[in-house]
């Protein structure tokens, strides 16, 4: 017994994955802004930093990657769910290559919580890192990803 897809289904599924990545991409873009606020009201003084923690940065900040690493990681699966449905295979290639990189750079860059509410530098510089790198990555996917899509609409 097999479960038929219905091709409407299949072919419209195939934009899940960008649009839900588009939309991950301006939230980080958001993620960085905050974390920006969370820096400089740390290293603010007087009424200043007064004003900065009033704005609860580093709450908003840790809200939105968290909902981000749970994005990233399902968007992930569903990009690779919906191609494999439609084309019974994987396309192992530099798109799939470094979307996978990129799950495992925001896990290992939220992993790094803990010790940077505990105050280690270390995890703070790291993090900070890991997230540019990964909004680099995310910049090359967009396009790649275009390209991608591109391809999809000429088949249809």
């Amino acid at each position: 017994m097999s479960l038929e897809i219905p091709t409407s289904v299949k072919v419209w599924s195939q934009f899940i994955h960008p649009t839900l990545m588009w939309i991950l991409f301006a939230l980080s873009l958001y993620a960085l802004y905050l974390g920006v606020l969370v820096r400089r009201t740390r290293s603010a003084e007087g009424e200043a930093k007064k004003e900065l923690i009033k704005g609860k940065f580093n709450i908003k900040h840790y809200q939105v990657g968290s909902l981000l690493l749970a994005v990233m990681v399902i968007g992930t699966l569903v990009g690779m769910g919906v191609t494999y449905i439609n084309n019974g295979k994987l396309f192992v290639g530099p798109h799939l290559l470094v979307g996978l990189g990129m799950t495992g750079l925001i896990a290992t860059s939220a992993a790094l919580s803990p010790f940077m509410q505990k105050g280690q530098n270390w995890a703070r510089y790291s993090h900070i890192f890991l997230n540019i790198t990964l909004l680099v990555l995310f910049g090359w996917q967009a396009i790649t990803g275009v390209d991608i899509v591109q391809r999809i609409i000429s088949k249809m």
